[in-house]
């Protein structure tokens, strides 16, 4: 069994979390914020109605965007909560329970790869640090061979860049572009963002 995540040990520990990330969201959406930025990058990587798995969807902000712009999208998530929250406000994509460590989507009945997959919110650093490279792995098997992903998360979040270029390396990914926001802003070594579009 894969150590738990950092978002559950958090959850544990302040029973309330999921529900204000949740209500956070629902409230940023009310007061018209634009918040489908990583949903735009990922649209315009893959042609129009190609499936896409929102690893680490939360309450569904990111993938629900990506269904309105025609893909096939599954979003996944450790929180039950958070896929709770995702199926009341964004019906319409498949939402499920599973943590990304331990990914068996077969188990679930989703069988055919992805074209693309997106992993924003700062996911890769609310995973357990002995789970980093699992979790890379599996998520580039759940991809086609020539499938992308766009992972992005900040700086001192316990998860040094260079660390994670490492582990994406080890795990058979190579990395096409190096952003420092969602909006194409480049990188540097100095960003306190990192969005990293991988094969």
């Amino acid at each position: 069994m894969a150590e738990k995540s950092l978002w559950m040990r958090q959850v544990e520990a302040q029973p309330g979390h999921s529900a204000w990330y949740i209500q956070r969201f629902r409230d940023l959406a009310e007061q018209g914020q634009d918040l489908d930025g990583e949903a735009r990058l990922v649209d315009a990587m893959v042609p129009r109605g190609s499936r896409v798995l929102d690893a680490g969807c939360g309450p569904g902000r990111v993938g629900a965007a990506l269904a309105d712009r025609g893909h096939t999208v599954v979003g996944v998530d450790v929180d039950p909560a958070l896929i709770e929250a995702a199926e009341q406000d964004h019906p319409g994509p498949t939402w499920l329970v599973q943590d990304l460590a331990e990914l068996d989507l077969p188990a679930a009945g989703v069988t055919e790869p992805f074209d693309a997959l997106v992993c924003a919110g700062n996911v890769m650093t609310f995973v357990a640090p002995s789970t980093r490279r699992a979790v890379l792995t599996s998520l580039r098997a759940v991809l086609r061979p020539e499938g992308r992903a766009a992972i992005g998360f900040g700086a001192e979040r316990g998860y040094p860049f260079d660390e994670f270029f490492a582990d994406a390396e080890a795990t058979g990914w190579s990395v096409d572009l190096r952003l420092s926001t969602w909006d194409l802003v480049g990188w540097t070594p100095e960003s306190g963002f990192l969005v990293a579009l991988l094969r």
